[in-house]
């Protein structure tokens, strides 16, 4: 990077206050050095243990770091112009669920369904990053050629305390019932995928998927930004692994 680069992005965090939220460098949300770092692929991301049904999820790497920063920058910051980059990370990761699942680049729609957000969280934080980031993505999707749409179908019933401290079984019983879908009973709108910003234990998506189901609407995978890594006897459950 030249000096003249360096120097702009120290004067524009003079200016704005504005650091990479991956590194701390002045001047951009996000340098072009964490730009490039930003995994391109999904996996799979199985929470152990895993919810008993889950659709196929896919995520892009473990809940740390650089994706860690950017998630909680964007949704508690309301750093929009992280919205793009997360989108571009969802859209990789949708695209490497979907051709797991034979399904490569679909003729038919794909309708990415994000996790509601409370009403009382929206106002708080002032915006709806997943609705955001999952328009970011569907927007990456159809310039790939997909026929991609978001699809609001889920709405939450406010029936959830919070969760920081509640381990698999009592998130399960907290977001049991915790969402609904908008619409009844009808033709399926193409290829849904749940959309999540981590995966934890698998039951927010979980949750998510029954609501759709309850409606008649298959869900073929969950795709996230990242997925935490349980802790178990010897040391951490590797990104992707099964249950142990």
């Amino acid at each position: 990077m030249s000096r003249t680069a360096i120097f702009g992005d120290a004067g524009r965090d003079l200016l704005f206050g504005t650091t990479c939220a991956g590194c701390g460098a002045p001047g951009r949300l996000l340098c072009g050095c964490c730009w490039v770092a930003l995994p391109r692929h999904g996996r799979p991301a199985w929470p152990t243990p895993t919810p008993p049904g889950l659709a196929t999820p896919f995520a892009a790497g473990p809940y740390d770091g650089l994706l860690k920063a950017l998630v909680n920058r964007h949704k508690e910051h309301a750093a929009f112009a992280l919205a793009g980059p997360l989108g571009r990370v969802l859209c990789d990761v949708a695209e490497d669920l979907l051709r797991s699942l034979g399904s490569g680049h679909p003729t038919g729609p794909v309708s990415l369904v994000p996790v509601p957000s409370r009403p009382s969280v929206v106002r708080r934080r002032g915006h709806d990053p997943m609705l955001r980031v999952t328009r970011e993505a569907a927007a990456r999707l159809r310039r790939h050629g997909a026929d991609a749409a978001v699809g609001r179908l889920l709405v939450s019933t406010g029936r959830v305390r919070d969760q920081a401290s509640l381990g698999a079984g009592e998130r399960a019983a907290n977001l049991r019932g915790a969402m609904r879908c908008r619409r009844g009973p009808g033709p399926q709108p193409g290829v849904l995928l749940v959309v999540d910003d981590v995966i934890t234990t698998g039951s927010t998506a979980r949750e998510a998927q029954r609501a759709l189901e309850a409606a008649g609407l298959p869900v073929a995978g969950v795709v996230a930004v990242a997925a935490t890594q349980r802790q178990v006897s010897g040391g951490s459950l590797p990104f992707g692994g099964p249950d142990v």
